[in-house]
């Protein structure tokens, strides 16, 4: 019994056709089409941001934010790769002066948040659907605990950057807002105090040891051999079997 091979679509990247098969992630078809990514695609799973790209569709002219590993090639697709994008990082630790306050102190970490004019193109950028014109505004009125939270599943795509006309760096913002929040407003994890407590005592140092001591090949078949948490498992439900490391 002969199967038909579905015809294969035509597809732009970085300013080069390539005939690709359709039903395929931008990344899978871009590699059976001879590509070879070296860097920023080590995930796969939409969680890094690394592999951030823009793209225009024929019926639309609407550029659009993707992951590479994510979204699913279309016809006529032009695709822009952003292998870096350059936004303001300010170093800081996570400490307080007496007379400040951690809502104050992300406000002065990034304080071009208040300049945001709300024009959502940040919002409708995201590649993971987040509200960033929302967690913007949280970090504005103080809302630590609501930006922290809103911005929980950020992938640090940095593509809302792009469009900002206030020139907001967004995701580092977030960040700051997560930190403090969770280092003066939010109560410690018993969870993750015990695993300190481990980490400290060298509960793990002969586990890592004996990672470091593997063949590539045999670091790749455990790697490969891993337990992975089931896509439909409630959040905070599922355990592996194997707890040596928890």
């Amino acid at each position: 019994m002969s199967t038909k091979m579905a015809p294969l679509i035509t597809i732009g990247f970085d300013g080069t056709e390539y005939q690709v098969s359709p039903g395929r992630t931008l990344l899978v078809a871009l590699e059976e089409a001879g590509l070879r990514f070296v860097r920023g695609v080590g995930c796969r799973g939409g969680v890094c941001g690394a592999c951030t790209v823009l793209y225009r569709s024929p019926e639309s002219h609407a550029l659009v934010a993707a992951l590479l590993c994510q979204e699913e090639v279309k016809e006529g697709m032009e695709i822009l790769s952003l292998p870096y994008i350059p936004q303001k990082k300010v170093p800081h630790s996570l400490t307080l002066a007496a007379d400040d306050t951690p809502e104050y102190h992300v406000l002065n970490l990034y304080p071009e948040v208040n300049n945001c004019v709300m024009c959502g193109e940040c919002s409708r950028l995201c590649p993971v659907g987040l509200d960033v014109m929302a967690y913007v505004g949280m970090i504005k009125r103080g809302d630590l605990r609501g930006a922290a939270q809103a911005s929980f599943t950020c992938v640090q795509c940095q593509a809302c950057v792009l469009r900002c006309p206030s020139s907001i760096s967004q995701p580092n913002a977030a960040l700051a807002a997560r930190r403090f929040h969770g280092r003066f407003q939010d109560a410690p994890a018993d969870h993750l105090s015990k695993a300190l407590e481990k980490l400290e005592s060298g509960h793990y140092r002969s586990i890592f040891r004996r990672v470091r001591r593997m063949d590539p090949v045999s670091f790749q078949a455990l790697y490969q051999r891993r337990e992975r948490e089931p896509d439909d498992a409630p959040p905070g439900t599922w355990l592996p079997e194997d707890r040596t490391l928890l």
